[in-house]
């Protein structure tokens, strides 16, 4: 598919002096992120290979354990494999690569199997036993899909699935789970001073000790989520800082379409309500959404209505808010019988029960907020990133299979997928890669404690506060250039800090955002179109040839006529 490539420079790194308080570790692989795609890579290596797993949090803080839907995956005997491919494509606005997605698609089978044999308690389908001979497990349907594909453990799919493979995990002696790890940036050869390209480890925060310890690694794995922290409102946890894209730029790598934000259509409007994501299931099984009268608004938008893809509903949602003036719409589920609501979504029905809603007797108020980073690092088929060595999985990076808007439920499908692809990889290439050896401590000689973290505090505020006002659900080319402009006056003073400061976890992950939103910002004001997640009034019609918008930190290659 063609694209169009920008050369973007990039921020000089802090280079690595001895420290005498920091620790050296040395493991064979080495997995940024402990969500659903860096545990499944982990667990699909041999268990003869050192593995390190890194979380910057308590482990269960990523946004798997959030989340509620389900992984969508062809598993009915009524459903096809290109009946998959036709929905994700459609839903994709025409920016799917078609051989990433029938990739992920042929593989779902196989990858929800192996999920079944770590454990993972699916709901299973009432109507059938193991003797039926039919599909066991209760499948639902969620916005974009013709059928009903998705499988999963009532409303809270993605603890089902994190804490088995967590206890799989454990049970490896050779995986070794470290959580208060905030990786500062990678290492390679190149940034050593070094011939070649290859990356050799990180460099993370441990904040047990304060210290910033050095891990060597024959290969490197960015599993480390999305960005979605970039806006005020969101559904993701607070770690959802857009680390590994950031680290992954810095280290030379190309970003792709990281101006496809997808803003979730329903998150729980409430003052105490924090990222409380209303699952898409909801309405799958039939929830309605509401204006404040009780009037549905969906049919007048979309044929599909409530079920219309996630881009669709959200600008629905956005424009009928802005109408009318109001701060929320209503999800009303009221109609079906409350012994089924109460069954299929106990998360739900108990998180809003909490704060004065029974959802089995009223409409749940519910605001769009931003949940989904389709672009990413790129990557091909097993999780190649640009830089030898290093591999990028689940939503850090781009494989090509969400296009302009990820449908419902793709995402935890594609961590598995590629986990398992990346994984093999290694495998394969073990014999070709010798084991990592000592490499320079971090350099904490020249800066000093910071007295000014208040300055952290207020540019992650403002940072946030404009990439909701200017580069949310509705752009303009005004607001990006107004974006444009705080994010570069922005990342001056962060880099200020970075270079005279001992760094934290908020220091880290301020400039990791930043960078990212100037990434999304460049990626936005260079697409002349609407299309997908990409909404501009100043070019509200689709261009004839898709294009990805491809962002390269390093100068592009002379050409034969230079």
């Amino acid at each position: 598919m063609p694209y169009a490539q920008v050369y973007c420079a990039a921020p000089h790194p802090q280079l690595p002096v001895p420290s005498d308080m920091s620790q050296q570790f040395q493991h064979d692989v080495l997995v940024i992120g402990s969500g659903a795609a860096g545990l499944s890579l982990a667990l699909n290596l041999p268990d003869h290979l050192r593995i390190a797993v890194l979380s910057k949090a308590e482990l269960a803080n990523g946004s798997t354990y959030w989340a509620q839907g389900g992984v969508a995956a062809v598993l009915d005997d009524s459903d096809t494999v290109q009946s998959h491919v036709e929905d994700t494509l459609d839903a994709g606005g025409g920016l799917c690569r078609e051989s990433a997605v029938r990739f992920t698609v042929e593989h779902s089978r196989e990858a929800i199997d192996w999920l079944i044999e770590q454990g993972v308690p699916f709901t299973r389908d009432e109507r059938h036993s193991v003797d039926d001979g039919g599909f066991e497990f209760h499948l639902t349907r969620e916005g974009g899909h013709s059928h009903r594909r998705i499988i999963h453990a009532a409303d809270a799919t993605g603890a089902a699935i994190f804490t088995t493979l967590l206890e799989q995990a454990r049970k490896r002696p050779n995986i070794e789970l470290l959580d208060q790890r905030v990786a500062v940036d990678l290492i390679t050869q190149q940034r050593l001073g070094q011939e070649g390209e290859r990356c050799l480890g990180a460099y993370v925060l441990n904040r047990h000790s304060g210290e910033v310890d050095t891990f060597g690694a024959r290969f490197t794995v960015l599993a480390t989520g999305g960005a979605a922290k970039v806006y005020l409102y969101t559904s993701n946890p607070d770690g959802a800082c857009g680390d590994g894209i950031a680290m992954a730029w810095r280290a030379g790598c190309r970003v792709a379409n990281l101006e496809f934000n997808q803003f979730h259509p329903t998150c729980l409007y409430h003052p105490q309500a924090k990222s409380f994501l209303i699952t898409e299931a909801l309405r799958g099984e039939g929830a309605l959404l509401r204006l404040p009268s009780g009037e549905r608004f969906m049919p007048r938008f979309d044929p599909r209505e409530e079920l219309a893809p996630r881009d669709i509903v959200a600008r629905a949602i956005d424009h009928e808010m802005k109408r009318l003036g109001v701060d929320c719409v209503y999800l009303d589920i009221t109609h079906k019988p409350a012994a089924f609501i109460k069954s299929h979504f106990p998360t739900v029905y108990e998180r809003c029960l909490a704060f004065g809603i029974d959802i089995t007797r009223q409409p749940i108020p519910v605001v769009p907020a931003a949940h989904y980073t389709c672009g990413g690092v790129m990557v091909d088929e097993r999780g190649h990133t640009d830089v030898p060595g290093l591999y990028a999985i689940g939503e850090t990076s781009f494989t090509g299979l969400h296009g302009a808007n990820r449908m419902a439920s793709n995402s935890l499908l594609e961590c598995f997928v590629y986990a398992r692809a990346a994984a093999a990889d290694i495998q394969a290439n073990l014999h070709q890669v010798s084991p990592a050896a000592p490499l320079p401590a971090w350099d904490a000689s020249q800066v000093t404690d910071s007295d000014e973290d208040v300055i952290i505090a207020h540019n992650w505020d403002e940072l946030r506060r404009f990439m909701w006002d200017y580069v949310g659900i509705v752009r303009t080319s005004k607001r990006l250039q107004r974006a444009e402009h705080r994010v570069r006056l922005l990342l001056d003073e962060i880099d200020e800090f970075y270079s005279n400061y001992k760094v934290s976890r908020d220091l880290i992950e301020l400039r990791n955002l930043a960078q990212v939103a100037e990434l999304m910002i460049r990626s936005a004001m260079l697409r002349k179109e609407s299309r997908g997640l990409h909404y501009t009034l100043d070019y509200p019609q689709l261009l004839d040839a898709p294009k990805d918008t491809v962002l390269s930190p390093r100068p592009p290659a002379p050409s034969a006529d230079d």
